[in-house]
């Protein structure tokens, strides 16, 4: 996308910072308490070379950053001021203006004390509560526990965070105690939820801390620059191809077993009809041959390294049905690893008929959750490689045949992904010319570009967006609101404008490094950790998006054609909601010939919007939710006194009930009976419908403007 040249100036950065700060009084550690090692040393001042000389906003690392990083560090550890008290941020403050020098001189000393300090005082604080659980309380005491701490400073004392513990604790009680439970029970309920909870903790490594400093560190430069761990990289590269290889098995940890949650329809697990949803994997072997580890009361994650691999090759799982104890002895399965591609959160589509001035409609509606792609099997040369536009490619074709007048394409929620797909999707709608403009460090612009004539779907189209619409989402309604290919409807996007590069740093840390780190723990690297990433992966800020018509997409994001109510709140989310986001700016637009312009009908889709809107009862109810999701966001506190709890949860149930038939009655569903649970599958999207109700407004209008492709 990019320059080459400038991809292999980062991939080659002099990563060495020299500096000699006078450093603060270090205290002693404790024979428990984590530690960095030279390995994450490396990483970092690999990360703050790259960072400090191409990122596309080249920020100094100085004493003003470090305060900002150190701030962060400390949000991020305790965001709600429920660990540390005044005195223990009052001896912090030392290190506030030398975490720059530190990052550059590879020194994670003082990041690692601050993080055990907070380590001791979790552990503190979960076998404070745990005791708290032997003695009496009182539940008809008129007291309030504060939950939202964010904005209040940090406790005097020890003692007084022992008082918020000790609310914590009632309020957890009291909790239990409304569902109707006795309290003894409830009490063994909560002693196991909080030793679980110790037990979790317990579990923390040096890659964990790492992961949270980078977060902050990253984070201070720009919302968007990120270093992920290894096993955070080999997540968001799964969350990018929508596809991974393994059993095709959801996991979680319960009470320190490794526990099947779901089974992935046509994985290896499915297709042996022998794993069952609640089994507990107790050990896992590597091929028929290979000797079984024990992975009880192992973190996840780290399970589930084991029980992925390539596909093709064996795994073996000693299995304990649901029900038995850990005497019973474990039965084995083994399974051939393959490929599964995760179609929960890929592409879907639905029909919807409208009814508009006397004509029948169909509107196509396709969900795109992300802009995926699977770069391995696309760069193998896969022709069935996994992708946002092959998906959607095929979605169209199917509504076509299925003679729809009009399609949506739902981008709510959705975050972006590939710059590839975002163009390539775009490139579905118009026959060919730019669709976004790319600026890098040094000003210079390249336009990317669809060069494919074919047009696969040339009838009435919409885009629905809303506030977590981003990145590549962003892209694509740009284009096409440019192009007057398509309306625009819903809410302003996020404004995610920033261009990132996907840098594995195995490819960047030289072979000498490597063999003298491998040489400290004793084994190869390639060996330690199998075919992952060893040494994390850096998604470096590198540019800068802008639309066709010379708008960045930046800070201000995709206004809307068509305006809806947002029931995500604007001002805690988006782009120019973050300290460290670049401004909006514009650059001179590039050659594209329109297809349309809507500014002549708009007014007259907007006054039939607004009309619906006005005597809608979806609407009304919809904005009561708003105005309720902002009430309870302003609540900060809860009271402990049971009679008046319950009252409140007693009126807030029933008034819940009562509004949500009424939606069902104003969407012509059937109001459900108390206990009656919600039928499946079954849609309450008002916004959803609105959008396929505008598009059909737009597709009967005697004055519509012509847009088709043929």
């Amino acid at each position: 996308m990019l320059k080459k040249f400038y991809l292999m100036l980062v991939l080659a950065a002099a990563l060495a910072c020299n500096a000699s700060p006078s450093k603060p009084v270090m205290k002693k550690t404790g024979p428990n308490d984590l530690q960095p090692d030279e390995q994450q040393s490396v990483v970092m001042k690999t990360v703050a070379g790259m960072v400090s000389n191409y990122n596309y906003k080249k920020v100094p690392l100085n004493d003003s950053i470090s305060a900002i990083i150190y701030t962060e560090y400390l949000k991020k550890i305790d965001e709600n001021h429920n660990y540390f008290t005044a005195g223990d941020v009052k001896e912090f403050e030392q290190y506030k203006t030398v975490l720059d020098d530190d990052i550059k001189i590879g020194d994670l000393s003082h990041v690692f004390y601050i993080f055990n300090v907070f380590q001791k005082r979790y552990t503190e604080y979960v076998n404070f509560s745990i005791a708290q659980l032997s003695k009496p309380m009182d539940f008809t005491k008129n007291e309030t526990f504060t939950y939202d701490r964010e904005n209040l400073p940090y406790a005097a004392s020890e003692n007084q965070l022992h008082e918020l513990w000790a609310q914590r604790v009632k309020y957890d009680l009291l909790n239990l105690k409304l569902a109707g439970k006795e309290l003894e029970a409830n009490k063994e309920t909560l002693k196991k939820r909080y030793s679980n909870i110790l037990s979790q903790s317990n579990k923390l490594n040096n890659q964990d801390v790492f992961q949270v400093f980078m977060d902050a560190f990253t984070g201070a430069i720009d919302p968007h620059t990120n270093y992920f761990i290894p096993s955070a990289a080999a997540a968001f590269n799964i969350d990018i191809s929508r596809s991974l290889e393994g059993i095709g098995a959801t996991l979680q940890s319960q009470n320190e077993y490794v526990t099947v949650t779901s089974i992935v329809p046509g994985g290896p697990a499915d297709k042996s009809k022998q794993l069952a949803v609640d089994e507990r994997i107790v050990g896992v072997a590597q091929g028929k041959n290979g000797e079984f580890q024990d992975i009880v009361g192992w973190r996840i994650e780290n399970a589930i390294a084991l029980i992925r691999g390539t596909k093709g090759t064996t795994v073996r799982l000693q299995l304990l049905p649901k029900g038995t104890g850990a005497t019973v002895k474990p039965r084995v399965l083994e399974l051939v690893r393959e490929k599964i591609i995760l179609k929960d959160i890929s592409a879907k589509k639905e029909i919807r008929t409208y009814s508009s001035n006397g004509k029948t409609i169909k509107i196509g509606i396709i969900n795109v959750p992300a802009f995926y792609l699977d770069f391995n099997d696309y760069k193998s040369g896969n022709p069935n490689y996994k992708s946002t536009t092959r998906d959607v490619r095929l979605i169209l074709d199917t509504l076509k045949r299925e003679g729809v007048d009009g399609v949506v394409l739902d981008l709510r929620q959705n975050g972006g992904g590939s710059l590839m797909e975002a163009t390539e999707l775009t490139g579905l709608f118009i026959k060919t010319g730019a669709v976004v403009q790319v600026r890098d460090p040094r000003d210079q612009v390249e336009v990317e570009k669809d060069d494919n004539p074919a047009v696969a779907y040339g009838g009435p189209l919409a885009v629905l967006v809303d506030r977590f619409s981003a990145s590549a989402s962003e892209i694509f309604s740009g284009a096409i609101q440019d192009y007057g290919r398509g309306l625009i409807i819903g809410t302003q996007t996020y404004g995610k404008g920033s261009v990132q590069r996907i840098i594995d740093l195995d490819e960047v840390i030289s072979p000498s490094i490597k063999e003298r780190l491998a040489k400290l723990v004793g084994k190869s690297t390639s060996v330690a950790t199998g075919s992952q990433n060893k040494f994390g992966q850096l998604n470096l800020t590198i540019g800068k998006f802008y639309r066709v018509s010379g708008g960045s997409t930046q800070h201000k994001g995709v206004l809307p054609d068509v305006e809806f109510p947002s029931v995500i709140p604007m001002d805690k989310y988006g782009e120019d909601t973050e300290p460290s986001a670049m401004p909006y700016d514009v650059i001179p637009k590039t050659d594209f010939t329109k297809y349309g312009d809507f500014t002549s009908v708009l007014p007259q889709l907007k006054k039939l919007h607004e009309q619906r809107m006005s005597g809608s009862d979806s609407f009304k109810y919809l904005m009561e939710d708003i105005a309720e999701i902002k009430k309870r966001d302003a609540e900060k506190s809860v009271t402990l006194n049971e009679a008046q709890l319950k009252q409140q949860r007693d009126t807030d149930e029933k008034k819940a009930f009562e509004q949500n038939n009424l939606r069902r009655v104003a969407l012509g569903l059937p109001a459900l009976t108390k206990g009656q649970a919600k039928p499946k599958n079954e849609d309450l999207d008002f916004l959803k419908r609105e959008a396929g109700q505008v598009l059909t407004d737009y597709i009967t209008l005697d004055n519509k403007v012509s847009t088709i492709i043929k």
